[in-house]
């Protein structure tokens, strides 16, 4: 027989529950609450899982949850992230390593690329990063990527003014 969800927390009944997940802005806690709600109007756990599109075993987690924390156990909760793997004194080195330009003798480059600052990183602080983590440190820093439109060796400005059209427009 499966035993019962036994929601402790009664600082909310059902109706305040549903008024609780009409102001929610997170979708997915509000369909929590409502599932707590249908539990409280005493509905078998199988039912108020199956209306509120999870398992069983899920709405008594969240159970576990709301007796726990209340409203803001049943929000979603987002990690913090990968953590950086420069400090920020480390991340402030590069950027001045990057605003500065390289050392031809130091570095052996003339100008810094992303696979350059990967090997100077790994060489310096013994970090192995990927081009991609170095573009994300960089944009952080404030640099942007601008690469200089080409121009042809040849190019004469006098000349090519001597070709634009001269004639009004009709």
């Amino acid at each position: 027989m499966v035993a019962a969800v036994t929601i402790t927390r009664l600082d909310l009944d059902a109706s305040g529950l549903r008024r609780a997940a009409r102001r929610c802005r997170q979708p997915h806690a509000a369909r929590r609450m409502l599932a707590l709600a249908l539990v409280l109007d005493g509905a078998s756990r199988t039912d108020a899982a199956q209306a509120a599109g999870m398992d069983r075993q899920t709405l008594r987690d969240w159970v576990h949850r709301y007796n726990a924390e209340g409203l803001a156990g049943l929000r979603d909760r987002h990690g913090g992230g990968t953590p950086r793997l420069l400090s920020p004194e480390q991340e402030r080195e590069v950027a001045r390593w990057v605003s500065e330009g390289p050392d031809l003798e130091q570095d052996g480059v003339t100008r810094w690329r992303r696979s350059d600052l990967v090997r100077a990183i790994a060489r310096r602080f013994g970090v192995a990063m990927a081009e991609r983590s170095v573009s994300d440190l960089l944009r952080r820093q404030g640099f942007r990527r601008l690469v200089p439109r080409p121009r042809h060796p040849g190019h004469d400005a006098g000349r090519q003014a001597s070709f634009r059209p001269t004639s009004p427009p009709s």
